[in-house]
């Protein structure tokens, strides 16, 4: 059922889990984790980039698959339909469109257009029963055009926006978008307590996922992340299986170029990945 991820992460945070939300790309990417979300009794956050929204031809085509295929699927489990690092107007087409939540991405404005901003969202967001995410600091690499720095979050900073009445917040703590670099320094979790520290039990996100080593993923969610972001992890899994399929010649035997059997061992690879992640976050059976 399509839900408002408020709840899902509010009861993840008093269960000391996190929520993934796995970006969706085109329809084997949806049904794959819809799939994989309702096998396991997982709660589940299908996220959207303006990039990939436009890809798929627009928000309301996305709103009106993700709704038929939950229907068509029974699937029973709450799912949320979130707008990913969303520009203004972007936020606004995705209230109109039916998502059940959506995240403005302020973190590249002054602080107080950041506040003004979010604060005139929350309000309309709420109004119309949908959940939403902002961010303060900025994620690190590049994910559809949305580039950051990966500069740690000001946990001042992370409270004024918190006490707008956002859902949940995305504080920068040195994640990045993409593959990480051999050199990267992890995880700030100095920054991370800080910034818990002033916004209590608000449920905090961890964008870039992918690549993270599960015992920071496992500390970062002790330390207050409830919803954590994985992309690229699918993205290369669907790459890899599908690039083994056609090098094996799989494609040339009888009818193997059939896009429904292309694309099947790419979609059997996202749920893998979407399994593994759930089962690290602890999701499982939460729903």
């Amino acid at each position: 059922m399509l839900v408002s991820a408020t709840e899902m992460l509010k009861k993840a945070v008093e269960g000391h889990y996190a929520v993934g939300q796995f970006n969706i790309n085109n329809l084997e990417w949806t049904k794959a984790i819809l799939a994989t979300a309702q096998e396991l009794n997982s709660p589940v956050i299908l996220g959207v980039s303006e990039g990939a929204g436009k890809y798929m031809t627009g928000f309301k085509t996305v709103s009106a698959m993700v709704k038929a295929m939950i229907e068509e699927m029974n699937i029973t489990v709450p799912v949320a339909l979130h707008l990913d690092h969303g520009t203004y107007d972007g936020c606004y087409k995705c209230i109109k469109a039916g998502f059940s939540s959506i995240m403005f991405d302020g973190s590249h404005y002054a602080i107080e257009e950041n506040v003004e901003k979010t604060k005139e969202l929350v309000k309309v967001a709420h109004a119309m029963g949908l959940s939403i995410e902002a961010e303060v600091g900025s994620i690190g690499g590049e994910e559809d055009g949305v580039i950051g720095m990966g500069e740690c979050a000001d946990p001042n900073e992370c409270k004024m926006i918190a006490d707008l009445g956002v859902d949940f917040l995305a504080a920068g703590i040195g994640n990045i978008h993409g593959k990480y670099p051999a050199n990267w320094k992890g995880l700030s979790f100095e920054t991370l307590a800080a910034v818990k520290e002033k916004v209590g039990d608000m449920p905090l996100v961890l964008h870039g996922g992918t690549g993270i080593p599960a015992d920071m993923i496992k500390k970062a969610i002790d330390l207050g992340v409830a919803k954590i972001n994985v992309n690229t992890e699918c993205q290369l899994s669907f790459a890899d299986a599908t690039r083994k399929y056609i090098e094996a010649g799989k494609d040339l035997e009888g009818k193997g170029f059939d896009p429904r059997k292309l694309l099947a061992p790419g979609a059997e690879a996202i749920k893998a990945t979407v399994k593994e992640k759930m089962e690290l976050f602890g999701s499982v059976g939460k729903a």
